[in-house]
């Protein structure tokens, strides 16, 4: 795991850089709903940890001549990052509904109340 990165953070980007590698750092950030200077963070982080690398696919000092790339350990993270990002999302899951389910308790209370 990344200690820069949260998972959810971290599962996006990848998943979008694995979707779009030569989609420029400003495309990433729309495609995630996130700020360009955070996908930047981000990447430059990957890239420390070797998760992403930067291929010049043609030879060229044009940055759009450049795509990301995940690395043999990226997607091993990827699917690490994806079983953490599931089980919390699972968990947020249940936290929802039990939530929902005192709301709607709460609601048929107040609506006995107010009948009286």
């Amino acid at each position: 795991m990344n200690e820069h990165l949260d998972d959810e953070t971290q599962y996006k980007l990848l998943n979008t850089i694995q979707a779009y590698p030569n989609a420029s750092q400003r495309q990433l950030a729309k495609a995630m709903g996130v700020s360009l200077g955070k996908v930047n963070y981000c990447i430059k982080a990957l890239l420390d940890v070797g998760h992403v690398k930067l291929n010049n696919f043609a030879r060229s000092k044009n940055k759009l001549g450049y795509v990301y790339v995940l690395t043999p350990k990226g997607f091993k993270e990827k699917a690490s990052v994806t079983l953490r990002f599931l089980e919390l999302k699972q968990a947020q899951y249940g936290q929802l509904k039990k939530e929902i389910a005192a709301l709607k308790k709460e609601t048929k209370a107040n609506d006995k109340t107010s009948e009286i």
